[in-house]
């Protein structure tokens, strides 16, 4: 007869056991999250210490830069340690813990572009009244928007996830993942699987959906616009659509790892694929809107000629 029972400590068994290689892995993830938070800190500083920056549109960059160190923090603590550990094992509690900051900072990802897609219509669709529409009190109600929802479904996702009664402790990956755990359940996780979609729609899809609608309505002002609405348009929303779909890929990477059975895939390649919206996202967006936006950029480089 089975045991069925709650386990104190998960096992995660896709590291590679080998000596040499974890050490080339360590230097490689450390060397990026020390790029990870030189950049994003450095951004966040610029925009909090500059008066000329404090416009809607920065507050809301200030706001994804601050999601990109929570979720790069949520990771790469645990996961530098786990490569230099001989036995890698983690603490129900620190698990669930890690879900919800990797959950969570995906959510608040989706709601952040969905706003910040917001802002840029306003501001390209309706110019003149631009500065009424996006006040400073409809920014910060937009700001507790993005983050208090996103913590409140993860925290109801985390607390389904953890009464779970489970006949294993293994996940197949190097971070805690919340599929991987309801695959472990005994018990029928029926609930926790609707709720599941729940939040797949609220989470993903509603923001993607809102996106797409935003671009529609930018795309009809830029083709019956002038040059000059097509090239501010250009210019403030590139960056955005190319966050959206670099964060994008790398969740649809991670959703059919987990979904599908991906063992005819090496082992390196499905590391790197599970990683790579927790560590390219938050390099790639600092980097993106500092070199993009003009305003950034040129207060970035009279810092550094200082």
């Amino acid at each position: 007869m089975m045991n069925y029972t709650q386990f104190s400590y998960f096992k995660l068994v896709a590291y590679v056991d080998s000596r040499l290689v974890n050490y080339v892995f360590f230097t490689i993830l450390t060397s990026l999250y020390m790029m990870i938070l030189c950049s994003n800190l450095l951004l966040i500083v610029v925009i909090c210490v500059n008066r000329s920056l404090h416009e809607p549109m920065y507050m809301f960059l200030c706001s994804l830069f601050v999601n990109e160190l929570y979720g790069s923090t949520g990771l790469f603590p645990l996961l530098l340690l786990q490569i230099l550990s001989d036995i890698h094992t983690v603490s129900a509690s620190a698990c669930f813990l890690q879900i919800f900051c990797v959950y969570s900072y995906v959510c608040v990802e989706f709601f952040n572009l969905a706003v910040m897609s917001y802002d840029r219509y306003l501001a390209i669709c309706y110019p003149l009244q631009y500065n009424t529409r996006m006040t400073l009190k409809k920014v910060a109600v937009l700001i507790a928007m993005i983050w208090l929802p996103a913590l409140l479904i993860v925290v109801c996702t985390t607390l389904l996830s953890s009464s779970l009664t489970l006949c294993g402790n293994v996940i197949n990956k190097v971070y805690c993942e919340n599929f991987s755990i309801v695959k472990l359940a005994c018990s029928s996780s029926l609930a926790l699987n609707i709720y599941g979609l729940f939040v797949s729609a609220v989470a993903v899809f509603t923001p993607l959906v809102f996106i797409f609608y935003t671009y529609i309505r930018i795309l009809y002002v830029c083709f019956s616009g002038c040059k000059q609405t097509r090239q501010k348009a250009v210019s403030t929303c590139t960056p955005h659509l190319a966050s959206l779909l670099n964060f994008s890929f790398g969740v649809c990477c991670e959703v059919l790892q987990s979904r599908f059975d991906m063992s005819n895939v090496p082992n390196i390649l499905r590391i790197f694929l599970s990683l790579y919206f927790l560590t390219c996202q938050p390099l790639f967006n600092p980097v993106l809107y500092g070199l993009k936006i003009t305003k950034i950029r040129v207060i970035c480089k009279n810092l550094f000629l200082l």
